[in-house]
């Protein structure tokens, strides 16, 4: 093998990889956060999960891009460990259409697919259509990178000492490692299967040695899983651990199989093409592992769950994000659906974080006791905190494509923090009050704590109804914060009346009616500031 072989065999993996990226840009670009609404929709249940999970790895032609949108979607909550069984045995099947494209040798025509790709991404002015467009030239290229890698393996049928090899892996497990190896460093199923079929297509690579190799490239494609779930939670690498027990359970019932059975006869006996062998030994593969799986899909999870128990508790007092973990740019299929799903969790724990502050100000007040002031200024700075890493956060995301909704969503959070942070620097206000009251040793009314208990509870109400977690209710959210608002405005302007007249009477000291008009404005701004929240949610969703 000459070096200019070598070079077009880089080459043409450096295209195959290259066009898969290509392909799972355009999905995510097309689909975006809709992705989410698809999952939810089409994942009820597990024949329908399988087929998502089938179909999306078709499109995209990688099971690692699946999977790997998986764990982050399990991470980020959008998907229970469950149904993360049923979306990975899909992923498994679907990957198998890249081998049986290839048996059908549509090379042949993947420049021209390559060509009218490129041709619509240059010349569309639809959006969606590009992003479709550009699955179709990722496509191509594939394909192109594909007949260069065959080519340049053609030299080798000359060399006896590679022939010698080749025949070597009709050891199981040496034909197994190897294909697991090969497949973690390049991190492409796809790509080694493919590299295996070309093999087959010279002659080099018997089909009795090439399913040992094929059965661990299956084992192989799990590291990009692996590799994406450092640092995520124990439910999302629990979702890795059901993606290698069923490569591994495959594997070893189909050694199995192959070493006591004339299966690989079989397959040999269904075609004379070495190529289509392979693939469809590929796509047996995966559909028998499937069906004999599905019907322990939730014991898979079990298992996992014993592989990796609970055994992290959050502590509430270390200033950590829950949700984000750190953006990767070459993050696969579903990252805006992702992304967004982490920023609105995060935001939900500023809200809650919030809105008990506002309740202990409230209350520090009507005890007058200015020691709670500490909790609530500790809690403060966690929501200061929060702000200013989800912040960073969603700065880091504008540089990465998204579509326009996606890019307006996200904008629409980054306004979000700013008002649920000023929410939090009320309650400081309202709790350093119990400072001011100490040092003029004010003590209230029963009208003016009966008033306080009402802004409290209204307070609390409003708060309440800011949750984040469903879009499909943004209306009702902003008809619930904004009666609240509405609500504030008038005590705010009632309760200011009566502290007048209380100071008129003599029936209130003057320190403490400076105080209480200080927390009324407090009071008016917190229904601001979460209706500003609420219709930025509405306006997005």
């Amino acid at each position: 093998m000459e070096l200019k072989d070598l070079l077009s065999l880089l080459g043409g993996l450096a295209l195959f990889l290259y066009g898969m990226q290509m392909m799972s840009n355009g999905l995510e670009t097309a689909a975006g956060n809709k992705m989410k609404q698809i999952l939810e929709k089409l994942t009820s249940n597990r024949i329908k999960a399988v087929l998502v999970g089938a179909v999306i790895t078709a499109v995209i032609q990688s099971s690692s891009a699946t999977t790997v949108m998986v764990v982050g979607f399990v991470n980020s909550g959008l998907m229970t460990l469950n149904q993360a069984v049923w979306i990975i045995m899909g992923a498994n099947i679907g990957t198998t259409i890249t081998g049986q494209l290839i048996a059908l040798d549509i090379g042949a025509i993947a420049p021209l697919i390559a060509f009218l790709g490129v041709a619509c991404i240059m010349f569309m002015k639809n959006e969606k259509a590009r992003h479709i467009s550009e699955i179709f030239a990722g496509l191509g290229v594939l394909f192109i990178g594909m007949d260069m890698m065959s080519s340049s393996m053609q030299p080798l049928r000359d060399s006896a000492m590679f022939m010698d090899f080749m025949t070597s892996f009709s050891n199981p497990l040496l034909g197994i490692l190897v294909g697991a190896v090969f497949t973690a460093i390049i991190q492409s199923s796809s790509a080694s299967v493919g590299i295996l079929q070309a093999l087959a297509a010279t002659g080099m690579i018997p089909l009795s040695s090439a399913v040992y190799i094929l059965f661990g490239q299956n084992i192989g494609t799990c590291i990009t899983a692996v590799l994406a779930s450092i640092g995520t939670k124990t439910n999302a690498k629990r979702t890795t651990v059901i993606h290698l027990l069923f490569n591994i359970i495959g594997t070893t019932v189909f050694t199995i199989i192959c070493m006591v059975t004339p299966f690989v006869q079989l397959m040999e006996s269904i075609t004379a093409d070495p190529v289509a062998q392979i693939a469809n030994t590929h796509t047996a593969f995966n559909i028998v592992t499937t069906l004999l799986l599905l019907p322990f899909g939730n014991k898979l999870a079990e298992i996992a769950v014993k592989i990796l128990p609970d055994n992290e508790k959050e502590e509430e007092t270390i200033q950590k994000l829950m949700y984000i973990r750190p953006f990767e740019s070459n993050y696969p299929v579903g990252h805006a659906a992702v992304v967004i799903s982490q920023i609105q969790r995060e935001i939900d724990r500023m809200i809650e974080k919030t809105r008990k502050n506002v309740e202990q100000s409230y209350d520090a007040v009507l005890a007058g006791d200015a020691g709670r002031l500490e909790e609530i200024q500790e809690r403060e700075d966690y929501i200061d905190y929060l702000n200013g890493e989800i912040a960073r956060y969603i700065v880091s995301l504008m540089s990465v494509e998204m579509s326009e909704r996606d890019t307006k969503s996200i904008n629409s959070y980054y306004l979000m923090l700013g008002n649920v942070e000023r929410i939090g620097d009320h309650a400081i206000n309202i709790a350093e009050y119990t400072q001011f009251m100490k040092k003029w040793e004010i003590r209230l009314t029963e009208e003016e704590k009966e008033e306080i208990v009402k802004m409290k509870e209204i307070s609390r109400q409003t708060l309440e109804a800011l949750s984040l977690e469903d879009e499909t209710k943004s209306a009702e959210i902003l008809a619930r914060v904004s009666e609240g608002e509405k609500e504030i405005d008038e005590m705010q302007k009632k309760y200011l009346k009566r502290q007048i007249k209380r100071a008129k009477k003599g029936e209130s000291k003057a320190e403490c009616g400076i105080m209480f008009s200080e927390m009324l404005t407090d009071f008016e701004r917190i229904g601001d500031y979460a209706l500003n929240v609420a219709q930025l949610y509405d306006e997005m969703a």
